[in-house]
């Protein structure tokens, strides 16, 4: 085997594939990145039985072949390589040659490992722009337990030309319904895909770039493997998108029934400008130390949010807030709110309708709005956003959070 390729090229390419490597590997053979060389040019991959990625990059081929490298490694080379064109061969050992620097790899055998799975089903495609977006509206909201396999997940329904996207700690909500373009009309399934996977499945999404979604095993009822992680199962997704594919095993196991967690309804809501609420939240939450909250006391006209550490530093900033109701405060998590009010956000000023027009025709800005609804200290509130202050909370994303007094004295 012998190419050349562009040195920016193939660290990119290598270090977007070694976050799929396995950080402790069940055999040594699985922290390899497979390198083909062909004529069409080369492709890097990994497989550990339970996540792949493959990535198709340019390079000159002189002589086709295969090998299989340390991953994490190559990835440590080429990204320290200098700017120059990279030339590999495999005549004795793997020999990178880039410029002045020169390394060589030990091959590890590729005749042990596995085969890459194939994904046959074309389930539809989404725009990349539009599903990474919601992807990064949900996924901070998964929970990190892997003692509960389920909520690691991001529960993704789908129901003719609509995807819901759900995630959840226990502690928080996180709901985003997006369109995209069935393969079959009536297409309807529930998919329980794990949320670290997908979140690097968003790096590869660009925006105009259609993703093509396809999925093996989800028909019928899964079973699991015996050399499969526990609470996965032989079901899998795959995303692939500008030359790059992802696949992940599903996460076998019930959701749970979210719908009803919300509140039949709220008895106070505060309507606020999204970017200064925002940016006055991440400020005041810098002194929150941990296990503090940020609290928000609204009145009439403005809402008065504030934070402090204890003998070390207070802060309270106010914003500009329409208010109703008999409840005036409640508090939070700072990451929790934060994470919701980025989601939010997103929503209310990243909408098509967040601009307008004026009596000439020309586009004016409208400012987002955030909606924050609740009933008292204990209940889940609900955050939302919406393109402009005469709008209704925009349905495509809500963010369900249990105020911090109640998680303190659960």
């Amino acid at each position: 085997m012998r190419f050349m390729v562009e040195r920016d090229t193939l660290a990119e390419a290598v270090a977007w594939i070694a976050r799929s490597l396995p950080s402790r590997p069940v055999l040594p053979v699985l922290s390899g990145l497979l390198l083909q060389a062909a004529a069409d040019g080369l492709t890097l991959s990994c497989f550990d039985y339970e996540v792949s990625a493959r990535i198709s990059i340019d390079a000159e081929v002189a002589e086709p072949g295969t090998v299989l490298v340390p991953g994490r490694l190559l990835a440590e080379i080429t990204r320290s390589l200098p700017g120059h064109p990279v030339e590999v061969d495999d005549k004795d050992d793997v020999t990178l040659t880039c410029g002045p620097a020169s390394f060589s790899l030990v091959t590890l055998p590729v005749g042990e490992y596995p085969r890459l799975p194939e994904l046959p089903r074309l389930v539809g495609t989404v725009d990349g722009a539009v599903f990474a977006t919601a992807i990064g509206q949900v996924t901070p909201a998964a929970s990190r337990d892997d003692t509960l396999p389920v909520i690691t997940g991001v529960n993704v329904e789908i129901d003719g030309d609509t995807i819901t996207l759900v995630a959840t700690d226990r502690y928080r909500l996180a709901i985003r319904d997006l369109g995209w373009h069935p393969a079959r009309p009536g297409t309807s399934s529930t998919l329980l895909v794990p949320a670290r996977t997908l979140s690097d499945a968003a790096r590869m999404m660009a925006p105009g770039v259609p993703v093509r979604i396809m999925t093996r095993g989800t028909d019928g009822a899964a079973t699991t493997r015996s050399t499969a992680v526990s609470g996965t199962s032989d079901a899998m997704i795959g995303f692939e998108s500008g030359g790059r594919r992802l696949t992940t095993r599903l996460i076998a196991g019930e959701y749970i029934k979210y719908s009803s967690k919300f509140p039949a309804d709220f008895g106070s809501y505060g309507d606020m400008p999204a970017a200064p609420l925002a940016e006055a939240v991440r400020r005041v939450a810098l002194v929150a130390e941990r296990g503090s909250s940020v609290r928000l006391s609204f009145e009439p006209g403005r809402v008065t949010i504030e934070a402090g550490t204890k003998g070390q530093a207070r802060a309270r900033e106010t914003v500009a807030a329409e208010f109703s109701g008999n409840e005036t405060a409640i508090a939070f998590s700072p990451q929790y709110l934060l994470d919701g009010l980025a989601a939010a956000l997103t929503a209310a000023v990243g909408a098509p309708a967040s601009a307008s027009q004026d009596q000439d025709g020309t586009p004016v800005a409208k400012e987002g709005r955030i909606r924050l609804q609740f009933t008292g200290p204990t209940k889940p509130a609900l955050i939302t956003g919406s393109p402009r202050a005469d709008d209704e909370p925009a349905p495509d994303y809500r963010y369900l959070v249990v105020p911090l007094r109640a998680l303190t004295s659960a």
